[in-house]
């Protein structure tokens, strides 16, 4: 934008003496990413499974309860409410490896439960 503004602020002689150039120059951006799906990932709160995926893919984590309360992923600052008909939905995108937990409070108590673990594989 700079070099656009600039070029205006030329005398008219100069901007009409340069030759035009018809090459295209570097490209300024990466090419975007391939449109993969997002891959669903489904969790039972009180089984404590254990579910893969590789790092930089899509998923959404769903997080079946049994009770009303509260799902969260600390290690990812997420955090959702849940009930018997409603799952907690996270749509992840995580680019690190590791093992992230995923933990239930029940609505009725003040302390959680594992719900289950995302494995994210390096690899």
């Amino acid at each position: 934008m700079a070099a656009l503004v600039a070029s205006f602020s030329q005398p008219a002689e100069q901007r009409k003496s340069k030759p035009a150039n018809k090459q295209p120059g570097p490209a300024t951006a990466a090419p975007a990413p391939v449109d993969t799906p997002s891959r669903a990932i489904s969790f039972l709160a009180g089984a404590r499974d254990r579910r893969r995926v590789p790092p930089g893919r899509a998923a959404t984590l769903e997080i079946m309860v049994d009770e009303p309360g509260t799902v969260d992923v600390p290690d990812m600052g997420l955090t959702a409410s849940a009930d018997e008909h409603t799952p907690a939905r996270f749509e992840v995108f995580p680019t690190r490896a590791g093992a992230y937990a995923i933990l239930f409070r029940p609505a009725n108590s003040d302390r959680s439960r594992p719900a289950g673990t995302l494995v994210v594989t390096a690899g």
